[in-house]
This record gives structure tokens, C-alpha cells and sequence, in this order.
């Protein structure tokens, strides 16, 4: 799924390329995009403070809205699904809020950030989540208690994206500060940080291999690196977006990346 400052939220077949729904948005300024783990949900939301969801399954042409989220008072930079029953979003409000989907309300909000949260992702086991802001921390929360239970610094700016290792008890971030850096959970410390002489500017967006050996980050000189997690060199450069790269996902198979570019492009890689 990819939205766009269009207006449209675009639903695509990745082998054939072709779409399959095509939701026109109620607000075009869009930031963030999700997929439900189902398939059946896709989420969306931005500049309007909402998180708008809409059912795949509808028989409606074209699909309308199935339940606005408002609560945030900041625009909402990231949303992820754990279930079809519940999404958690991010927000420029520095905080974050997991949402019951069915009722349309707030279960609980998460709020320790001193600046835009900019990115969240979920634990594989459902438990926890992380958050990047732009105080420069990521933070870890137990979506059971909706306390934050850790804090992770070390970055020199914003963080924009955060993502769970595959097993969950590590984590990576992409910052303004031109690095990317791996964070251990059970340990409480930074791991790795990848970064070069050579790149100077920020990260947008990170995800993991599906054996996490490598990680992907798209950058704002419209570069996608590949990162070896383990030894910490630049093993490649994905090249040919023509503006910054803005969000990338490895498929669940992990046999493709996407990678999203402000070129109004989305290029998938074998």
C-alpha cells in the first residue's frame, strides 16, 4: 500500500504492478501508511491529526472511510496495525496513542517524548513497541501497561525511523544525525552505528532483511544503502530514485524491497 500527497491511497499487486484499489483521502497531506497484518485493513493518516481505516473487504466503489481516529493535536506521522482490532499511531503531539478500531476510541496514550514523535514499530510478539522523536530518543513502551519502560540515546538529531530486528530483542534507528544505529533491548545500550565519511545527510526510513543481516535506509540524497548489521559496512547502494527516498518495507517473504521516493515513484528490488 502507498499514499501519496495526491490524494490517493494506492493499493498494488507487487508482481504485477498493477493497483487494485485506489481510495480517494479526505485530505491529501499524507504522512504515513499502513497494512493490516490480514490483509483485509489498510490505515492512513497526516496533516489532519486523523487516522482514517479503511476495509479492503468493502463492497463500496470507491471504498470509503470505516473509522476516523481523532484524537491526536499534532499531525500523525506513523501508524501500525497489531491486529485488525487495534492500530498504533504517533504524532506530532509527542505522543502516541493505541487505538480500539471497532469502537472508533482510545485505549491509552503514551506520553514521555519532548518532541514529535516521528516513527513507531511493533514488537513480533505484540507486547511492546518503540518510538523515535525528535528529542533524539527512541523509547520502549509495554502496550499492556502503556508505560515506557526504556530509553535509548545516542543520536545527535531527530530520529525519523525505528524498526524491530526480526527477533525482537534488538532494534534499529534512521536519524537526521546521517546515522543509522542498532539498539539492544535486553542489554539497554547501542550495538552498531552505520555511517560513513562520504554520507552527510538524513535517514528517512529503515527496515531489516528477513534475517536481519542487513538493513536497508533510504536517505535524503536519494540513495537506499544496504548496511551489513553485523560488521557495520555499507555493503551496496541502491540507486535510480531521482528525490529523496521517503519510506521503504521489505515484503513479509522478504524476497523484495520497496523503496518510495518524493520522485512519485515506488521502486521494488529483487
Amino acid at each position: 500500500v502507498s499514499a501519496s500527497q495526491d490524494g490517493k491511497l494506492l493499493v498494488w499487486d507487487g508482481m504485477s504492478t498493477n493497483k487494485l484499489h485506489a481510495i480517494p483521502l479526505r485530505s491529501s497531506w499524507v504522512m504515513t501508511c499502513a497494512y493490516s497484518p490480514s490483509g483485509a485493513f489498510v490505515a492512513c493518516g497526516g496533516l489532519d491529526n486523523n487516522c482514517s481505516v479503511y476495509n479492503l473487504r468493502s463492497r463500496d466503489i470507491p471504498i470509503r472511510v470505516c473509522r476516523e481516529l481523532g484524537a491526536h493535536t499534532g499531525y500523525l506521522s506513523c501508524c501500525r496495525f497489531l491486529n485488525d482490532r487495534k492500530i498504533v499511531t504517533s504524532s506530532g503531539d509527542m505522543t502516541c496513542i493505541l487505538w480500539d478500531i471497532e469502537a472508533g476510541s482510545k485505549l491509552t496514550e503514551f506520553a514521555d517524548h519532548n518532541g514529535d514523535v516521528m516513527s513507531v514499530t511493533i514488537s513480533p510478539d505484540k507486547n511492546t513497541f518503540i518510538s523515535g522523536a525528535c528529542d533524539a530518543a527512541a523509547k520502549l513502551w509495554d502496550l499492556r501497561t502503556g508505560k515506557c519502560c526504556q530509553t535509548f540515546e545516542g543520536h545527535e538529531s531527530d530520529i525519523n525511523a525505528v524498526k524491530y530486528f526480526p527477533n525482537g530483542y534488538a532494534f534499529g534507528t534512521g536519524s537526521d544525525d546521517a546515522s543509522c544505529r542498532l539498539f539492544d533491548v535486553r542489554a539497554d545500550r547501542e550495538l552498531m552505528q552505520y555511517s560513513h565519511n562520504n554520507i552527510l545527510c538524513g535517514i528517512t526510513s529503515v527496515d531489516f532483511s528477513i534475517s536481519g543481516r542487513f538493513l536497508f535506509a533510504g536517505y535524503d540524497d536519494f540513495n537506499t544503502n544496504v548496511w551489513d548489521t553485523l560488521k557495520g559496512d555499507k555493503v551496496y547502494t541502491l540507486q535510480g530514485h531521482e528525490n529523496r527516498v521517503s519510506c521503504l518495507g521489505v515484503s513479509s517473504d522478504g524476497m523484495a524491497l520497496c523503496t518510495g521516493s518524493w520522485d512519485a515513484l515506488l521502486r521494488v528490488w529483487s
